[in-house]
């Protein structure tokens, strides 16, 4: 009797996962793209991220936030956004923050100023704190594109991983290179290959619900940090706290 009940069980669990399979299979992907460069899309980070959206599949919806065009200001440090979940600061961060909520993947381009960011970005980050202390991106999936004038592209690359992993998403993989010229690449063709490849791969990683071990740790280790930092702090950041009881 038990092991007929259980063979039904199963039965039914391998029909449900199936059917969730199928129904994720058919469901338009949304991707948010933030491009980071001052000169947005006109650059050579511009022109390699163009390659890796032209690899997402077709009829994704891609959701394009060019920093060097939208306001994005530094942040303040007025911990409203722990309070509240939303930003004191009245400019186009909400909105990009929205997206990236509502998205199933996202990317980030970003040239490397000086071994890191531009300060762009790196407000961007900055702003992103009620994300990064709660990982409300968990579930996510993400993808890196840099470029370089003399190269040294890991070290940038390690960073923007870090905060995709400290946000709670995961990494697909990275696409990298320096310029030999204006809007042109040493090995371009296959440059440009690859990066198409990136994009979609980032697609299957979320149809597949790709896992990744080796970012596991990091994150595993992050997230414990950030809710003892929460509920350290449970009484300001009542946002946050409510957000991570309710998650857990």
């Amino acid at each position: 009797m038990f092991e007929t009940q259980y063979n039904e069980e199963m039965e039914a669990e391998v029909k449900r996962l199936e059917a969730e399979k199928a129904a994720q299979g058919k469901r338009t992907l949304k991707i948010t793209v933030i491009i980071g460069s001052p000169r947005g899309m006109k650059g050579n980070t511009g022109r390699l991220l163009k390659e890796v959206m032209a690899g997402v599949e077709e009829g994704a919806e891609i959701e394009l936030f060019d920093l060097s065009a939208i306001g994005v200001t530094p942040c303040s440090g007025c911990e409203q956004c722990h309070k509240t979940g939303i930003c004191n600061i009245k400019d186009d961060y909400q909105i990009i923050k929205e997206s990236l909520l509502n998205s199933d993947a996202f990317i980030l381009a970003s040239p490397n100023y000086i071994f890191s960011v531009p300060a762009q970005l790196k407000a961007l980050f900055d702003r992103s704190g009620n994300i990064v202390h709660c990982l409300k991106l968990e579930g996510k999936y993400a993808a890196v594109v840099e470029t370089s004038g003399g190269g040294e592209d890991d070290e940038v690359i390690r960073y923007m991983v870090r905060f995709i992993n400290s946000t709670g998403a995961q990494s697909v993989g990275s696409i990298a290179s320096q310029g030999g010229a204006e809007n042109a690449f040493p090995k371009q063709e296959l440059l440009f290959e690859n990066a198409r490849k990136l994009g979609k791969e980032l697609c299957r990683c979320v149809r597949e619900k790709e896992r990744f071990p080796d970012q596991a740790g990091y994150r595993g280790a992050f997230k414990a940090r950030m809710k003892r930092l929460v509920e350290y702090r449970k009484d300001d950041w009542t946002e946050e706290y409510k957000y991570l009881q309710e998650h857990n």
